[in-house]
């Protein structure tokens, strides 16, 4: 990565690493931008927690602007985890040409949930000769790890996968998104019942942009194209946790009280032409104490193969495979191009 000119455009709690982790990588970061009054004006080294690198975070306001001046070879964009939240980095990125990837879960693989949206970005970065894509913690743990040892299967007939992750980690935009800090009322009106409609309505949904999906539901349009399966349907159910005791929320500044929802529990399942059913949950919540995160995984089939990853560090995880992946980014062909066409991640000496 010797070299390569990386902006950061998101300075939160993720950027703290993926900037580091840049710099140790041999990267330069040429230009940082957020929102946040509270964060803008601030050295770069100051959220990483070292020296001061001479790269003030500025208003994202003026980000069009700066970037045509910067001219960098990719931006790292840690936001939000939705597309309709990062259209907007995206689209900058593709109008100037410059490649970018982002932490946005829905953007491993929006096809299956966004399609009109990422179409039009993906119009966008071939007319400027740039990629754009998603990536993270999953692009491995839900992803390249699994189909790597689907590869060591003679037949399968089923995936399942279950992980989890603390709400905590990854800032109030998420916490919400999992439902925490709802009354159950709440949860089944403002999260769960998206879920509770025909097939032909979440598809009329979709087209228009409105679809919220969980996470595994991009995960799993991920690994079917990774897998070359043909999906025939996908439906997903969110399911609020709970905890017997009043539980603190630092991102969400509450406590949560006894019987609301701490998080959620979503299951994504996919039938494929092939045979093969995918059933995938994401439990995402704000952790009591002594709970940690986990990944396990099973593929059914001949032999059946569990891969259980035991207490992984999602954030840290999540932020190198960022940074790794950018050599692969700015090889890639134009155009919004997930990873799974990327080849597996690999370790940048």
């Amino acid at each position: 990565m010797k070299g390569i000119k990386v902006v950061q455009y998101g300075c939160g709690n993720m950027s703290k690493y993926t900037m580091r982790y840049v710099y140790e990588k041999e990267g330069e970061i040429v230009g940082a931008f957020d929102i946040n009054a509270n964060i803008i004006g601030k050295d770069i080294g100051e959220i990483m927690e070292c020296e001061n690198k001479g790269i003030i975070v500025e208003d994202i306001k003026n980000v069009e602007e700066r970037l045509r001046s910067i001219k960098p070879d990719i931006c790292i964009i840690t936001t939000m985890s939705l597309m309709q939240d990062v259209k907007d980095a995206y689209y900058v990125c593709a109008k100037l040409g410059i490649n970018a990837i982002s932490t946005c879960e829905e953007a491993f693989y929006p096809f299956n949930s966004s399609p009109t949206l990422t179409e039009e970005l993906d119009k966008l970065a071939k007319e400027n000769n740039c990629t754009l894509t998603g990536s993270g913690y999953q692009d491995v743990a839900w992803g390249n790890l699994i189909t790597t040892f689907a590869g060591t299967t003679q037949k399968i007939t089923k995936i399942k996968g279950s992980s989890s992750y603390n709400v905590e980690d990854y800032g109030i935009a998420l916490a919400k998104a999992h439902g925490a800090g709802l009354s159950l009322n709440d949860f089944e009106k403002e999260i769960a019942a998206t879920d509770n409609i025909s097939e032909e309505e979440r598809n009329d949904i979709i087209q228009k942009g409105e679809f919220l999906p969980s996470y595994m539901w991009n995960a799993n349009g991920w690994m079917c194209d990774k897998l070359g399966l043909t999906v025939i349907s996908q439906v997903q159910k969110c399911i609020p946790i709970t905890y017997e005791e009043d539980l603190h929320s630092d991102t969400l500044n509450m406590d949560i009280k006894a019987g609301d929802a701490i998080g959620m529990s979503a299951v994504v399942t996919t039938t494929t032409k092939e045979g093969i059913t995918i059933e995938s949950e994401c439990i995402g919540k704000v952790y009591a104490k002594g709970v940690v995160d986990r990944n396990e995984w099973t593929i059914y089939g001949e032999p059946n193969t569990t891969v259980v990853v035991s207490e992984p560090k999602t954030v840290e995880l999540t932020c190198a495979s960022i940074v790794n992946r950018i050599p692969d980014v700015i090889k890639a062909d134009s155009g919004f191009i997930p990873t799974s066409r990327m080849g597996e991640i690999k370790y940048i000496i």
